[in-house]
């Protein structure tokens, strides 16, 4: 490809952001714990709104959530909370951000008994992506077997904002599963890894 080409990726990335998301990070394989629990917790604030409202926002939830560190976010107690609840700058919804504090605890359990929650997370397939091959969006699922088995697993061990097409988007974006549509120029590459 020339530097004038421009590749063609799947139809969802169209702004610089969410172009840069997915052409870096969306689909590629993530086994890093506080990554995950970051995605883990922008997937679960990203309900009933769009994922460019949260890639918008990321950065100041970086800021607001000490780098999404799970130690230090299941020590918040009530003063924090008021003080998230004031920030204009992350999604101010009482519930998500009490979720976010439970699912830090609930977070530091699974590390604790897997030794990682990377662990934990890539059982749900056999340590190795799910490369599926969509010719276009419409085609994808919003949840699948995995997903459901995922959501339930993790609400049976406390964490809150877990259902399963959030742990779908969740299972996409740290590339459990290599959504991106076959003609996308990230598809190939992602699914020979």
């Amino acid at each position: 490809m020339t530097a004038k080409e421009t590749p063609i990726r799947c139809a969802w990335a169209s702004t610089d952001l969410s172009i840069r998301y997915h052409d870096e990070e969306w689909g590629v394989p993530v086994h890093d714990d506080r990554t995950l629990f970051e995605f883990l917790i922008l997937e679960g604030a990203q309900a009933g709104l769009s994922w460019s409202t949260i890639l918008n926002k990321r950065d100041n939830y970086r800021a607001a959530f000490d780098n999404f560190d799970p130690r230090l976010v299941a020590r918040y107690g009530a003063k924090k909370s008021q003080q998230l609840l004031r920030n204009p700058g992350i999604v101010r919804n009482r519930l998500k951000i009490a979720s976010t504090i439970e699912n830090a605890k609930a977070f530091l359990l699974v590390q604790q008994e897997f030794g990682s929650f990377d662990r934990y997370l890539w059982q749900f397939v056999g340590g190795k992506p799910r490369v599926n091959s969509w010719r276009t969006l419409g085609q994808l699922p919003a949840r699948t077997e995995e997903s459901d088995a995922l959501s339930k697993d993790l609400k049976r061990r406390g964490f809150r904002f877990v259902g399963s097409t959030i742990c779908y988007a969740f299972m996409q974006a740290v590339g459990i599963v290599n959504d991106h549509v076959v003609t996308c120029y990230r598809y190939r590459p992602l699914a020979t890894r």
